[in-house]
Parts: C-alpha cells; sequence; structure tokens
C-alpha cells in the first residue's frame, strides 16, 4: 500500500467516508446538542449547526460534511493527524461509522492509563534535556499528572476532570518524535499544571504539556510568581479543553494564549476566541486574553532552550576566569 505523508491512500479513503454527526455520536456524544429534529450544535462552539449530513461552522466560515474536514478546519489538526485520528485504534472497525454498534466503541475505547515503569528515571532525564526546571517535573510527578510507562518509557501527562479523576493522558517518547494520545481520552480534561493557588484567575495555554512546562521553567528563572497560574496544554489547537476548564473555574477571567510561533497557532488562537465568544457565559466570565508567542522559536521550549543556551554564553567568561584564579 503506497503512503501519501505519513498515511495511506486507503486510510484517507477511510477517514473521508466518516460523516461528522456519525463521528461526534460514537467518540465525542458529550459534544452535541440537539437544537431541531434533525439538527445538532456542539458545546465547544455553538454558531457550528449539523444538519441533513452537512455541517457550517457559522462564526468560522468553514462548512463541510466529512469528520475529516471538521477536525483540520476546526480543530486545528494537520491532514495527517486528523486521518490517524479517525483512523486510529486498530481494533475498531470505523469504515462506515454507522455499521459501529455502540457497546463495542464504548467497549474498545475505554480510557485506561499505561502501567507506570518501577521508576522516572528516563522521562526525569527527557525533559531536563528539553530545559524543564527539575522542580517542576518533581511536583508534576509527586501529584500523578506525570511518569514513566512501564512498555516503552514514554512520558505520560494525565489530565484529569474537576474530581481529579483521571480523563485524559498523551504520551511523548523519551527518544524519537512519538505522540500519541490515550485511546479513550476525553479532550476536555488535557493536562494542566495547577496552581498552588486553589482560585488562581490566570490561566496560560498551550498546545503541549512540553511547552507548558517551559514557560512554567521561564517564569520561575525570571523569579517571577509561577506557581500562581494554571498552566493548561490543548493537545493541539482545539479549544475543547479551555472552554471546560473555564466552566470548571468560574474565577478565572485572564487567559493567556501561547501557542505556536505558526500558521497553526495563529489560526488556533482565531478558533480559541471565537469558542469564547461563542458561549455568551464565557465571554462574560473572560474579561482579558492576551496572546504571546514566543519572542523566538517556534514553540515556547525551543524558545527556553535559547534562552539557556544564551545565559550558558554569558557565563562562559566568568568561568574562565574563576578556573584562571583557581589555578
Amino acid at each position: 500500500m503506497i503512503a501519501i505523508s505519513g498515511v495511506s491512500k486507503e486510510q484517507i479513503a477511510r477517514a473521508k467516508e466518516i460523516d461528522l454527526l456519525s463521528y461526534l455520536q460514537a467518540f465525542e456524544p458529550y459534544e452535541l446538542v440537539r437544537s431541531g429534529p434533525n439538527e445538532y450544535r456542539t458545546v465547544s462552539h455553538h454558531s457550528l449547526v449539523i444538519s441533513n449530513g452537512m455541517w457550517h461552522w457559522i462564526n468560522g466560515g468553514v462548512g463541510g460534511k466529512t469528520a475529516l474536514d471538521y477536525l483540520i478546519h476546526v480543530r486545528g489538526l494537520g491532514f495527517v493527524e486528523a486521518v490517524e485520528t479517525l483512523c486510529d485504534n486498530s481494533a475498531v472497525e470505523i469504515f462506515p461509522f454507522q455499521t459501529v454498534k455502540k457497546q463495542t466503541v464504548s467497549k474498545e475505547r475505554a480510557f485506561a492509563l499505561p502501567p507506570p515503569n518501577i521508576n522516572n528515571d528516563r522521562v526525569f532525564a527527557y525533559l531536563q534535556s528539553r530545559g524543564i526546571d527539575r522542580e517542576i517535573i518533581n511536583a508534576c510527578i509527586r501529584r500523578g499528572d506525570l511518569y514513566e510507562s512501564a512498555k516503552a518509557h514514554n512520558c505520560v501527562f494525565v489530565g484529569r476532570d474537576i474530581s481529579s479523576v483521571p480523563r485524559f493522558a498523551c504520551m511523548r517518547g523519551t527518544f524519537g518524535n512519538y505522540k500519541q494520545d490515550v485511546t479513550g481520552s476525553d479532550k476536555r480534561y488535557s493536562f494542566c499544571f495547577s496552581s498552588c493557588a486553589p482560585f488562581s484567575r490566570f490561566v496560560a495555554v498551550f498546545e503541549s504539556p512540553i511547552d507548558a512546562l517551559s514557560m512554567a521553567t521561564l517564569r520561575k528563572m525570571s523569579a517571577k510568581a509561577w506557581d500562581r497560574y494554571h498552566y493548561l496544554s490543548l493537545g493541539g489547537t482545539s479549544p475543547l479543553a479551555l472552554t471546560q476548564f473555564l466552566k470548571d473555574h468560574p474565577e478565572t477571567d485572564h487567559v493567556y494564549l501561547l501557542l505556536d510561533n505558526d500558521h497553526a497557532g495563529c489560526d488556533g488562537i482565531g478558533k480559541i476566541k471565537a469558542a469564547i465568544h461563542d458561549n455568551a457565559a464565557l465571554d462574560t466570565q473572560v474579561m482579558m486574553i492576551t496572546e504571546e508567542p514566543p519572542k523566538s522559536g517556534k514553540d515556547y521550549n525551543e524558545y527556553l532552550q535559547h534562552v539557556l543556551l544564551e545565559q550558558k554564553e554569558l557565563l562562559k567568561p566568568i568561568r574562565r576566569k574563576q578556573a584562571d584564579i583557581s589555578r
């Protein structure tokens, strides 16, 4: 089978057969709100209407039929990631969705955290190599929001609901470029490094957990009150996790959008703003939205590594001088 951009022609064909309503009914039923006899809207985007096999996002100015188009144009996934999302979980036959029994889908996609390793040594070493502060890594591990998987020694970032029940997990390889959400994960409850202040009014929003921890590290390095913010990862650019977070934390009135400094990140910021304004309650709640792309590099981890390298270069003359004195 010939592969195109990392996915096969067969996978692409299968993904294009899946309509949006069937996808949401099977995998994200909590997103659907009936608004008419044959019409639905979504929780994240009230102006997104699904009717007669088609969907139209009024505020976003896009529409279509397939779940593939929805994942790309509304959720902000890349083409390959969207196809893989729809064709993921090989135990579940999703072509077409209408033929899959709900109980089979539920069984195959039941969420379960990967078994933990006996220690977190590889995760610790990997994240430190990315510049993440030791104290911050330890804090995540103590909270149970980060650990090393037993089988592949991946970083496992855990997301919890308002009752602290794990509902989401994403894995990041400690070598190579492996990235994957755990089967059955609920994207509304993505990874969040929570503030030490129980009713913090501030949430900083990122595309990935590593970017979130990178900003926490940068704020700690600059002696700012780094632990008085929530650091939320969206697991991409979908606003789903942020809208849920704001509902669960009504005291939040300032949102910092710190997405990647690229086209997808800029696009994602627009979609997040639209999602907040679509929901009248959230629009009233959020008094301020601040956009802060990284000052250099594509994302906040690249920016962190740039800052650390600059510091290292500045320290070189001092260390040489100390070495000369000690001789």
